[in-house]
């Protein structure tokens, strides 16, 4: 596997290295040895999936809160995603930043999100499932999110008129609102 660290600290990119023969191919998608060695959490728990039917779908910007901190890695398994995280450590030199890849199943991107980052994406095809490899369990008195259309945070989604969300995510709190403080406030 290929770890590219991104924008805000301890978010990686992860791109599997496929070994191709005239049957097509295999590559590792999951070594907890490696993720240990880059200094990852490499504790899973649970998978879950994430199944889309329309092109536009948006879904977060969702994390948990301690004790119950999470670290997830997501893959697309069909269709294709415009995945974001969001930094919400307010001592990180990244809060509030955000940072997004296109996810496909086709390219096999994953993204590996650590404790303390939101996670959200948009489906940019109809009938997207992404897969979640989570490292605690869900605990819904934990669970929370910020709003994806934060002024302070200035995620650029694709199809920004063609969004599907539900009232839950629509009515998330501002960064502000969680944290006290905008990141405009703080940003270096």
């Amino acid at each position: 596997m290929i770890f590219t660290q991104t924008i805000i600290p301890g978010a990686y990119v992860i791109a599997p290295e496929a070994k191709a023969d005239p049957r097509g191919s295999f590559a590792r998608t999951w070594c907890a040895f490696e993720f240990e060695n880059m200094g990852l959490n490499p504790r899973l728990v649970q998978c879950s999936t994430s199944r889309n039917i329309r092109a536009g779908t948006l879904r977060g910007l969702h994390y948990q809160t301690a004790p119950h901190l999470e670290a997830k890695l997501v893959r697309c398994t069909r269709g294709a995603a415009f995945d974001v995280i969001v930094d919400m450590r307010v001592d990180s030199p990244a809060f509030g930043r955000w940072f997004s890849a296109e996810i496909t199943a086709a390219n096999g991107t994953m993204i590996y999100i650590p404790e303390g980052v939101a996670h959200g994406f948009q489906t940019l095809v109809d009938e997207t499932e992404l897969f979640y490899q989570i490292s605690t369990y869900y605990a819904p008195e934990f669970a929370t999110g910020i709003r994806w259309n934060d002024p302070d945070i200035g995620i650029r989604w694709p199809m920004p008129g063609n969004t599907v969300i539900s009232e839950k995510d629509a009515a998330l709190p501002y960064l502000c609102d969680v944290t006290g403080a905008s990141r405009r406030a703080i940003a270096v």
